[in-house]
């Protein structure tokens, strides 16, 4: 019974592993791309639109304009919208857009009943772009000078309408450094990248909501925004939109094209995965599945190789060691190529028992009707447009 136990364990354990290895190189496609400045011609450099939905973001609103603005080899326009901001976002994009025409600010509208507020906001300043190719950036993102060249140059090579990057997730705390790195982890372990790239089904559907590029011709056939009005999970929902209406997307390893930290301290990390699960992992189709797997391919193999130790089974202790070294290789690796924490790719049993505490806490909070207020707001079905 311990033998099997550990062999359990070594099953739930070989196959994120063997998954997260073999995606890595589709995930890092572009660090094998030609260096875009060899070969891109200045005087054809393609226009494109930064779109940015910015809520009481003036802590960092500078940061990301001026980092935009660095960009080379494209024609850019950075587009700020105000989301009735209470700081001074607002003062502080219009100072930048006094001394450069490429920054503009719009005021966004009151929230209609029905919308989330992001998708609220990414629908104006779409509507707002001059280009006919745009990103949507969170605030926080900080892009390299030849991100947009390089994914730019990415799209039109492969044809997707709309490609997707996760950034260089910079981590502080340790909850941070613990469960951050968790939407690498389940993206690469569970997700058949060969497959996502070769079927338009929307089930294989993935992204980053934190940088996004799109055709403005994808974007409107896919429904623009208008068609996840109501999430507020737009890494998935988005990407799930433009397959469903029969367009390609993709998504890529950032990490040398732009930085990001999304959540500052264990409240605004409890907070943030708490807000989107119930859209991602957190639903009753989802939820026992992954809390098996997640668990299986973590704790299961801590737990095999103590009671085997306890046993004092050699055969069963071999095989549970294996099996926990394989617990972790996704982790470290990840650590290693993706600059994430060794603090928390060595803490990943932990981590990941953290993870799935939460992901059931917002499942109880979903039965429960109670919803996770952020910037200000819940849902706007909820508060309606004087939400806020």
């Amino acid at each position: 019974m311990i033998l099997f136990l550990a062999i359990v364990a070594l099953v739930l354990t070989s196959f994120p592993a063997a998954m997260f290895v073999a995606n890595l190189r589709l995930f890092q496609c572009l660090r094998t791309d030609d260096d875009p400045s060899s070969n891109t011609d200045p005087n054809s450099a393609s226009p494109v639109s930064v779109l940015v939905p910015a809520r009481d973001e003036a802590s960092g609103i500078g940061d990301c304009i001026r980092a935009a603005l660095s960009s080379d080899n494209v024609l850019i326009e950075v587009i700020v919208l105000d989301d009735e901001s209470s700081d001074s976002t607002a003062e502080i994009v219009t100072g930048i857009a006094q001394s450069d025409q490429r920054v503009r600010l719009i005021r966004g509208r009151p929230l209609p009943t029905g919308w989330n507020g992001k998708q609220h906001a990414c629908r104006q300043l779409a509507d707002a772009a001059t280009s006919d190719r745009f990103v949507f950036i969170d605030a926080d993102v900080r892009l390299q000078p030849d991100a947009l060249s390089r994914l730019m140059r990415y799209q039109d090579q492969t044809g997707v309408g709309l490609l997707s990057a996760f950034p260089h997730q910079v981590t502080g705390t340790w909850s941070e450094k613990w469960l951050i790195p968790m939407m690498h982890f389940i993206l690469l372990c569970y997700l058949p990248f060969s497959r996502m790239r070769s079927h338009a089904d929307a089930s294989l559907a993935a992204g980053c909501g934190q940088l996004f590029l799109s055709t403005r011709d994808a974007y409107n056939t896919a429904g623009t925004h208008e068609a996840i009005k109501q999430s507020r999970h737009d890494g998935v929902k988005l990407p799930r939109a433009y397959r469903s209406a029969g367009i390609m997307t993709d998504v890529v390893d950032g990490t040398e094209l732009a930085d990001c930290r999304m959540y500052r301290g264990a409240a605004e990390v409890v907070r943030g995965v708490l807000k989107n699960a119930i859209e991602g992992i957190a639903n009753p189709r989802l939820i026992v599945v992954f809390s098996v797997l997640l668990l299986g391919c973590s704790v299961l193999p801590l737990v095999a190789l103590v009671v085997s130790m306890v046993d004092q089974n050699p055969v069963a202790i071999a095989v549970a060691t294996v099996a926990l070294v394989l617990a972790h290789v996704p982790r470290l690796v990840a650590a290693a190529r993706l600059r994430q924490s060794w603090f928390g790719a060595l803490c990943h049993v932990p981590a990941t028992m953290f993870f799935v505490v939460l992901q059931w806490i917002a499942f109880a909070n979903h039965i429960a009707g109670h919803q996770i207020a952020w910037r200000g707001r819940t849902e706007s079905t909820i508060q309606g447009p004087s939400g806020g």
